[in-house]
């Protein structure tokens, strides 16, 4: 049986620019960019995941909004369940990253333009039509 990941992320906005972040060196899918966010721990809502993973990995309060849409691909090993939602910060000053090589702010009409991880290419489609 295929091991079923659940998984947080946000569509973090500030200034009309979304926050993309790049995996590190030596994990899954390095390199590849992606929302930022994490793995459901038992016992919290999709929200709270996003809340505290931001705060864990970027030092970033963040405001979790409205649930935007889910995402699942089937990669080696396991199954990704993306759970996105919209969220706001005060400041696009990032104090720390732990988990990730860098970050980037850009536009919606930008995203395409980098290598996402394939659990998040259809947030990125859904996200070419939206005005931000």
């Amino acid at each position: 049986m295929q091991k079923i990941i659940k998984v947080a992320a946000g569509i973090i906005e500030c200034s009309g620019e979304i926050l993309i972040a790049q995996r590190k060196h030596g994990k899954d899918m390095e390199y590849k960019w992606e929302f930022p966010g994490g793995k459901l721990e038992q016992g919290e809502t999709y929200e709270q995941c996003l809340a505290r993973e931001l705060m864990e990995e970027m030092r970033l309060p963040i405001t979790v909004g409205k649930h935007f849409m889910d995402s699942a691909f089937d990669y080696d090993f396991g199954r990704v369940e993306l759970h996105c939602y919209f969220a706001s910060c005060q400041s696009e000053d990032i104090p720390a990253l732990y988990e990730h090589e860098q970050y980037k702010w850009v536009r919606a009409d930008e995203l395409a333009k980098y290598d996402f991880a394939p659990a998040d290419q259809p947030i990125i489609e859904a996200l070419s039509g939206l005005k931000i």
